[in-house]
């Protein structure tokens, strides 16, 4: 039976579990699994005899390998090998993640390898050296920097089958603007985004016009709350429901995953045709 910790190895265990658990959560994109994993870290620490100089990276790695193990059950596909050609700095580094990663992220994940996934995680949101990444992936730096390199490539041009449908990224649009999610309004929308609204709306009290990624997002950040998910048309939207009547429609124009522009419609002609359609619930 193992000893018990000492105290003061216990408490840096509960210091770090919080990074811990960001971690196994991004790695694994299930909050309770990756409470399981941090668990089981906290199961070797306990069962091991070994001196720990660097407690930190250790727990690190553990916590890495045992997300890896997991997600090599889920995806049991053999890693592809990467073929290392020279040492230089993948251009593809440059990519800024922000710039890059919106709502669907989560699915890109699913579709990357397990190796790819951690080499991605571990960098790109974690900011770990490629030295420490090969060390959890038992490869080499070189190895370990391709295979970010090949996963943030698929995180900036996602394959058409992992881009969100119109309804999805409308409904995640409201909820951010709703719980006031100022970051997830960015990603969804495109540099170039407008906010514009037809005459009806403008006499409603609708800006005319607002143009401009960071404009729209702090428009709508922390508002819509009495907006519902509607079809207009045939075209997924939300609207402005009063006493069970649409006073202003919200009609979304996406173009490739993000939202370009938002007119604010209330010609009755056009709000006689809303539909609501089920959404996420308005908190």
């Amino acid at each position: 039976m193992a000893e018990k910790l000492p105290d003061d190895q216990t408490a840096a265990f509960e210091a770090e579990r919080p990074r811990l658990l960001r971690i196994a959560t991004q790695v694994l994109g299930d909050a309770a699994e990756a409470e399981d994993v941090v668990q089981q870290a906290w199961l070797r620490l306990h069962g091991t005899r070994t001196e720990i100089d660097n407690l930190p990276g250790w727990l690190t790695t553990v916590t890495t390998r045992l997300c890896l193990d997991r997600l090599r059950v889920k995806v049991p596909i053999p890693d592809e090998e990467i073929e290392v050609v020279g040492t230089a700095p993948d251009p593809a580094d440059d990519i800024a993640l922000a710039d890059t990663v919106g709502v669907a992220l989560q699915v890109v994940l699913d579709r990357m390898s397990p190796k790819e996934r951690v080499a991605f995680v571990l960098h790109d949101s974690f900011g770990f050296e490629f030295d420490t990444i090969a060390s959890v992936l038992d490869t080499t730096p070189v190895a370990a920097r391709k295979l970010a390199s090949r996963a943030r490539a698929k995180v900036a041009q996602p394959a058409p089958e992992d881009q969100l449908a119109d309804w999805e990224v409308v409904d995640a649009f409201m909820a951010a603007a709703r719980g006031g999610d100022f970051t997830q309004l960015l990603q969804l929308l495109a540099p170039d985004a407008v906010i514009t609204a037809d005459d009806a709306a403008l006499l409603a009290g609708t800006p005319e016009r607002i143009a401009g990624r960071e404009e729209v997002a702090t428009f709508f950040n922390g508002a819509a709350h009495a907006a519902f998910s509607v079809f207009l048309g045939e075209r997924p939207g939300a609207a402005w429901i009063h006493r069970g009547e649409p006073k202003v429609a919200f009609d979304f124009r996406i173009v490739d995953g993000r939202v370009q522009e938002i007119t604010f419609r209330a010609a009755p002609e056009l709000l006689a045709g809303v539909r609501r359609r089920e959404g996420p619930k308005v908190r």
